[in-house]
């Protein structure tokens, strides 16, 4: 039942034609010029596959690192103060385009520049947070992907449900300084109280308080719980893994890469397509695009992602239903 690879090649073919640039993805593409400096800005620790898709792109697209591209990479590691400083560093760097991973991200480079186009590779509520007008016309400097999350998560409680019907409690393990999470865990504490069970948020902002996080969920009787899909997350995923396995807590998560490392299951969009499309906003822009002018786009697919393992490790039974709807099913 696997049909990941056939969901992303619709999203890809489907992206570059919103954009009327099917035909620029070919590696026979006509290579730049000029140099190009690119911006990269995310709360992420590290390089990740999904920066590299990013690269990859760009590279068929023609913008090849030590050729005719220069990236500069900041990583505030989930340290979102270190944001401004490391926004403002990018503007000195005089780099042509920011891309930004997070909401978080996208807000320290706007706030630190309103004349370099920023591309957002993921963020949450866009308008919300003030990054753009409308995600038709977005009106400044800011334009991207923008995934709506909140909604996903009152979907991520219908799942827990149907595999522990039983539940009463679910925990949120988030970071409260992200306000786009915050917006998420309104949506599911009303889609919580509609099927009877009352939803706790287990704010955990730094991975030195995960064990505690996870031993107050334990203690204050959560049956199921979700976890944020901040990038710092996704970059402790085994951390989180382990704690919910030891816990035996069964977690809904919003990025698949949790599943791939042994969770439960996923629910959401495919975050290495953002990052495919938004190497296609940064081409647009390269080649001479206002930000401004370009729509700010949305996922249009979901994927669900079940790990069967974690699944009996933790005693459940999966019901049919559930088990048909999974876009993919990890034996």
């Amino acid at each position: 039942m696997r049909r990941r690879d056939v969901l992303i090649d619709c999203l890809a073919v489907a992206s570059a034609i919103a954009l009327g640039a099917a035909a620029s993805i070919d590696a026979n593409a006509q290579r730049p010029t000029r140099m190009y400096r690119l911006g990269f800005l995310t709360t992420a620790s590290g390089p990740a596959d999904r920066h590299r898709v990013l690269e990859s792109v760009l590279a068929d697209l023609g913008y090849r690192e030590s050729d005719n591209l220069v990236i500069e990479r900041r990583y505030a590691a989930g340290h979102l103060d270190r944001l401004p400083a490391l926004a403002a560093d990018l503007v000195s760097a005089n780099v042509d385009v920011i891309v930004t991973e997070t909401t978080p991200a996208a807000v320290a480079a706007k706030r630190a520049t309103a004349r370099i186009p920023i591309v957002m590779a993921t963020s949450g509520d866009a308008i919300g947070s003030g990054l753009v007008v409308s995600l038709a016309r977005p009106g400044g400097n800011v334009t991207g992907l923008s995934f709506l999350g909140t909604p996903l998560g009152g979907k991520r409680v219908e799942f827990l449900r149907e595999l522990k019907p039983g539940a009463r409690g679910i925990g949120y393990f988030s970071n409260s300084q992200i306000v786009p999470e915050q917006l998420t865990f309104r949506e599911l504490e009303a889609a919580a109280a509609a099927l009877g069970m009352k939803a706790t948020y287990i704010d955990a902002p730094d991975p030195a308080v995960f064990e505690s996080a996870f031993a107050t969920m334990a203690a204050t009787g959560m049956d199921v719980a979700m976890v944020a899909e901040s990038a710092p997350y996704t970059d402790r995923r085994d951390q989180i893994v382990e704690l919910a396995a030891r816990h035996r807590l069964p977690i809904a998560y919003g990025r698949r890469e949790f599943v791939d490392a042994g969770g439960l299951l996923s629910y959401g969009t495919n975050f290495t397509d953002l990052f495919r499309r938004a190497a296609i906003f940064v081409d647009r822009i390269f080649k001479g695009a206002n930000p401004a002018d370009l729509p700010v786009q949305q996922p249009t697919k979901f994927e669900l992602v079940i790990n069967l393992t974690a699944v009996r490790s933790l005693g459940l039974t999966i019901p049919r239903s559930l088990l048909a709807r999974a876009d993919e099913v990890i034996e």
